[in-house]
């Protein structure tokens, strides 16, 4: 199992930035996609962005242009770096490890706890 420890949330003021990070851990992640997802109170987790071990990108089309993913020269750190964030960016962010690249929720295998992050208006 792979453990993965979120770090970075908290308040900001609307269009202010954050930047996530992700550290993976325990069993080997080589080859492996990892993503954020979000979920706001009421609502389903949702897909955020997703990088797979190559450099294969997707993005949620909310934060198209916004947020960026990224992952360090050891692939076992994640970044999400969300630029001129809003009030419905307000959620937990968490991060996910998945073998193979996928946006959908139930493809992915290890999940952290989760970071808040709160956008003020």
């Amino acid at each position: 199992q792979v453990q993965l420890v979120e770090s970075g949330g908290g308040l900001v003021q609307s269009g202010g930035s954050l930047r996530l990070s992700c550290v993976a851990s325990g069993r080997t992640i080589s080859g492996w996609t990892m993503a954020w997802f979000r979920q706001a109170p009421g609502e389903e987790r949702e897909f955020v962005a997703a990088r797979g071990w190559y450099g294969t990108t997707d993005y949620a089309d909310s934060v198209k242009g916004r947020f960026t993913i990224s992952r360090d020269s050891a692939k076992t750190t994640v970044y999400l770096q969300m630029n001129n964030l809003k009030p419905q960016d307000t959620a937990v962010y968490y991060c996910a490890a998945a073998s193979r690249f996928s946006t959908t929720r139930l493809t992915y295998d290890d999940w952290g706890q989760g970071t808040q992050v709160t956008v003020s208006s």
